[in-house]
C-alpha cells in the first residue's frame, strides 16, 4: 500500500494526529511504569515470611500488672496454655512476623569502628520459637536447653554467648560464601560490644517490620527468655482448630492474671498481620489498576472517535475509491496503516517518556530501572489496542456503498 497517500491525508489533519499520538504516548508512560509498580507492590506483598501455614501460627501480647515472680507466671502461662484444646505448641519471645514493632541492633564481624554494621532483627527464642513458627535450622544446629538464658533486664545486661542467624544475613556480613559456623560477630562495632559465636544458620524469618529492602529477612535469634511484664505468646494451633480455641487462650491467660490487659490486636494470626503490613500495598495497586484501565479505556476511546470522524469526513474518497476498484480489505488496511502510523509516532515517544518518569520513580521510590522486556511488551500491547480500536470504524468505512458515497459528487 502507498504510505504517500496517507501522509498527505493525515498532512491535512495535523492536530487531530498530534492528539492521538501524544495520548498514546502519555499512557504508554503512565501505564508502563504503573504495571511496573503494581508488580512491584504485589511481589512485595507476596514475599515469603518463612512461616509454615500462616494461618495456624497466632500471638498475642499481655501486659502484666506486677512485675513480680514474672518468671513463675511465665512458666505457668506456657504450661497452661500447652493445655488448651488444639494448642499445638507454645513459644515466648520479644517479637513476631509482622508484628510492627521489636528489637533490632547492629551487627558487625569485628569490634572496630572500621567494621560495618549491618542492623538485624533480634528474637528471643525460649527454645520453642522456631518450632512454632515452622522455621528451620539448614545449617549447625539448635539451641540445646541448657543453653537458653532467663534474663531479667533490671537487673542483668547478659548476652547468650551463641546465637542463630538468618541465611540471607549470614550472606550480608559474610558475602565470600565461607560457611559462617563458628564464626564471632559483635553486637556493635565499638571494642567493649559484646561477643557471640554462630552456631547455626536459619532459613526465611520475616523482621516485625517487614521492610521493602533486603533487610527484611536479616534476623539474629538469641537463646533466652526475658522477664518483663509485656511478653509475646506465640502459638502454632492444629489444623481445623476452631475460633473457640483462640477464646480459650484468652481465657486461660486472663484466669492466670485476671487484671492484666491483652494487646489491641488481642489474639491475631501471621496471616493476618501480614494483611494488615502489605495493606497500603494493595491499596496502592488498587489505585494504579483503576488508573490504568481508565487510561487505556480513554486512549481507545479516543482511536475510534478521530477513526470514525474521519471515515464521515471520507465519504466522497472511500467512495471514489471503492468505483475505482477498491475493495473492502483496500480500505480497512489504509485506515489500519494510517492508524499505525500515529500509534507507532506515539509509542516511540511514549518509550522516552516512560524512560524519563522511570529514571523520576528509581530516585524517589527505590524501584530498579524498567526491563526492556517490560517495554517491548507495552509497545505490542498499544499497537494492538491501537488497531484493535480502528478496526472497528475501518470495517463501517470498507461497508459503504460508492453510490451511497459519491452521490453528490
Amino acid at each position: 500500500m502507498e504510505i504517500r497517500p496517507i501522509l498527505s491525508a493525515l498532512s491535512r489533519n495535523k492536530t487531530g494526529a498530534f492528539l492521538i499520538a501524544a495520548q498514546i504516548a502519555l499512557t504508554f508512560a503512565i501505564t508502563i511504569n504503573a504495571a511496573y509498580v503494581i508488580r512491584d507492590r504485589l511481589a512485595t506483598a507476596a514475599r515469603p515470611s518463612g512461616v509454615d501455614d500462616e494461618d495456624r501460627v497466632v500471638a498475642v501480647r499481655f501486659a502484666m500488672t506486677s512485675s513480680q515472680n514474672i518468671d513463675a507466671l511465665q512458666q505457668r502461662d506456657v504450661a497452661t496454655l500447652r493445655g488448651v484444646p488444639g494448642v499445638e505448641s507454645v513459644a515466648i519471645t520479644n517479637q513476631i512476623p509482622f508484628g510492627g514493632g521489636g528489637w533490632s541492633g547492629g551487627f558487625a564481624v569485628g569490634n572496630t569502628r572500621e567494621s560495618p554494621n549491618v542492623n538485624a532483627g533480634m528474637v528471643f527464642d525460649n527454645g520453642d520459637v522456631l518450632k512454632t513458627l515452622g522455621v528451620k535450622v539448614i545449617e549447625g544446629r539448635y539451641f540445646t536447653p541448657d543453653e537458653i538464658m532467663v534474663i531479667d533486664p533490671d537487673t542483668s545486661r547478659d548476652t547468650p554467648p551463641v546465637v542463630l542467624v538468618t541465611r540471607e544475613l549470614a550472606k550480608a556480613m559474610f558475602p565470600s560464601g565461607e560457611s559462617v559456623l563458628g564464626k564471632t560477630i559483635y553486637l556493635g562495632n565499638t571494642p567493649d560490644a559484646p561477643a557471640v559465636r554462630i552456631i547455626g544458620v536459619i532459613g526465611l524469618m520475616e523482621t516485625p517490620w517487614a521492610s521493602v529492602s533486603a533487610k527484611h529477612l536479616y534476623s539474629v535469634v538469641f537463646p533466652q527468655r526475658l522477664l518483663q511484664t509485656e511478653n509475646q505468646y506465640l502459638l502454632r494451633l492444629k489444623p481445623g482448630a476452631l475460633e473457640q480455641t483462640k477464646q480459650a487462650v484468652l481465657a486461660a491467660l486472663a484466669k492466670n492474671d485476671p487484671d492484666r490487659v491483652a494487646g489491641r490486636d488481642g489474639l491475631a494470626s501471621i496471616a493476618k498481620m501480614r494483611a494488615k503490613r502489605y495493606r497500603g500495598e494493595h491499596a496502592v495497586a488498587g489505585l494504579l489498576i483503576a488508573v490504568t484501565v481508565f487510561l487505556l479505556i480513554v486512549t481507545a476511546s479516543g482511536i475510534v472517535g478521530m477513526a470514525s470522524l474521519w471515515v464521515n469526513l471520507r465519504r466522497k474518497q472511500i467512495g471514489v475509491r471503492r468505483a475505482l476498484g477498491a475493495t473492502r480489505g483496500d480500505i480497512v488496511r489504509y485506515f489500519v496503516t494510517e492508524n499505525l502510523l500515529i500509534t507507532g509516532t506515539g509509542v516511540v515517544a511514549g518509550v522516552i517518556a516512560a524512560q524519563l518518569l522511570n529514571a523520576a520513580l528509581v530516585r524517589q521510590m527505590t524501584l530498579p530501572q524498567l526491563p526492556w522486556p517490560g517495554l517491548a511488551f507495552g509497545v505490542v500491547a498499544l499497537i494492538v489496542l491501537g488497531v484493535g480500536s480502528v478496526l472497528g470504524p475501518a470495517v463501517r468505512a470498507s461497508r459503504l456503498s460508492p453510490a451511497l458515497a459519491t452521490r453528490s459528487v
